[in-house]
């Protein structure tokens, strides 16, 4: 049996310190994971169970090298916004993670930008309508290579702390510290699991603290979280 057409080329994210790529499977997304953004979002800052939305596989860009690079200016809006987040690719598969086990299933971190079309989310919220459109546009997930967890020791598999920031033409936009985040890496993956089965591949981009704001086509983008790679970019 053949395809009717050849099929896609889902992408792969480098994996650093080797020539391996991480096939992407699907991208899992939490909302609101700092109680800055929550709050500067008009959100509830308090702790509350997490929610999620997806981003399709092909929306990747991975990010490597010296030279930044080019991004086309998403159809559609007029306010494109940034949001750098930790991600978490998984690497073992399960439903009900324990959240104390939830360590065992990642496979390494990257730095991600959730590239965020605010003026089509904000009519989809006041319409109570799906995000799909606002978030899970083409070339709207970038990533940095990934980091395998081993080589931060076992003391900090989960990157439970660590600087995490951007910058727009040189002007810092966000700083804060995954200590920020209302829901740890282990118990983001526990509750994503009852929703759905984690499989190899999974990406979870674990939220955004506060700062984000409006990209224009010239910007320049840098961004990172330590101890990972910085992202570099510049929106055509």
């Amino acid at each position: 049996m053949t395809y009717v057409f050849p099929p896609g080329k889902l992408p792969g994210v480098p994996v650093h310190g080797s020539e391996l790529l991480f096939p992407v499977h699907r991208i899992y997304c939490v909302g609101r994971n700092y109680a800055d953004h929550a709050r500067e979002m008009g959100g509830n800052p308090l702790r509350e169970p997490p929610f999620f939305f997806t981003k399709p596989a092909d929306a990747v860009v991975p990010v490597t090298g010296e030279n930044p690079v080019l991004l086309t200016y998403p159809s559609r809006t007029s306010q494109l916004h940034h949001e750098i987040e930790l991600v978490v690719a998984v690497g073992v598969g399960g439903n009900n993670i324990n959240p104390e086990q939830a360590a065992r299933h990642v496979f390494g971190f990257a730095v991600g930008l959730d590239l965020t079309r605010r003026d089509l989310q904000e009519q989809a919220k006041s319409a109570r309508r799906p995000w799909d459109t606002s978030k899970g546009f083409d070339y709207s997930a970038p990533i940095s290579q990934l980091h395998p967890v081993e080589e931060f020791g076992n003391s900090n598999r989960s990157l439970k702390s660590g600087r995490i920031w951007l910058d727009v033409n040189g002007q810092r936009r966000q700083d804060g510290n995954l200590d920020g985040m209302i829901w740890s890496v282990g118990e983001v993956l526990a509750e994503l699991s009852t929703y759905f089965e984690l499989l190899p591949g999974d990406l979870v981009f674990t939220g955004t603290p506060s700062g984000v704001g409006e990209l224009k086509p010239g910007d320049h983008i840098k961004g990172g979280v330590d101890g990972l790679d910085t992202l570099e970019l510049k929106i055509q």
